[in-house]
């Protein structure tokens, strides 16, 4: 059966880019098959990491840009990372090569190997254990430094909203009022110029094909172009 290389990439909020990831990841791995994940606050409820873990198979790699993308819960993160590696699963940390399961499998495949001298070999052992742990410490590290980064930035901005809020600034939306996005201030204009439904001459469908505007997107407004003309 052929081993499939598996890219996966997720972002926990609408202001990252999940395409940076993805261009790093295809840039090394071409072939590798993305799976994206988008705006999951936490480790859990993960659909498309939890469909790839039910299907990834002993040869199979799973490459991500970052230690953080994995978990940014150390503990969970180590869990996740030996039940693989036990697995036969080879896992790919773009920024972190260092943790890689082939670097940690080529560390503990060097261990001393046994003399045949029982004192020598309690020594032998001991030594082999504590390589092990050393490897382990460092994978522990990494998953460490993802979860404190995160925790830092969530931390900021708490301070942030703390701050403008001391300030009196407004913090969020104000309930009730009504919000006009940039597409929307954009395009709005264009179904009054062009739409003969209201001053000018072209169909539903040509509108859509000149402003690119999607069925469900061209519709809404349009309904609502009709609603604020009504209570002028």
């Amino acid at each position: 059966m052929k081993n499939t290389v598996y890219g996966y990439a997720r972002i926990s909020t609408r202001k990252q880019s999940i395409e940076r990831q993805i261009r790093n990841i295809k840039g090394i791995y071409p072939d590798a098959i993305v799976l994206k994940e988008a705006y999951t606050g936490t480790t859990t409820d993960r659909p498309e990491w939890n469909k790839l873990y039910k299907k990834i198979k002993t040869g199979d790699s799973i490459v991500f840009d970052s230690v953080s993308r994995m978990s940014r819960n150390a503990d969970e993160g180590i869990e996740l990372y030996m039940d693989l590696f036990n697995k036969g699963v080879t896992l790919v940390f773009l920024k972190e090569s260092y943790i890689d399961t082939s670097v940690y499998r080529s560390t503990i495949e060097q261990t001393i190997g046994s003399t045949g001298n029982d004192i020598a070999d309690i020594y032998i052992e001991a030594t082999n254990k504590v390589i092990k742990l050393l490897a382990e410490k460092q994978i522990r590290k990494a998953f460490e430094q993802a979860e404190k980064e995160v925790e830092d930035l969530h931390q900021r901005t708490r301070e942030g909203i703390e701050t403008a809020r001391l300030e009196g600034k407004q913090i969020g939306r104000i309930a009730g009022k009504k919000y006009t996005s940039n597409k929307e201030k954009k395009y709005k204009p264009e179904i009054l110029r062009l739409s003969k439904d209201f001053n000018g001459t072209n169909t539903d469908s040509e509108v859509m094909a000149f402003t690119g505007l999607s069925r469900g997107s061209y519709y809404k407004y349009k309904r609502e172009l009709k609603v604020e003309i009504e209570n002028n």
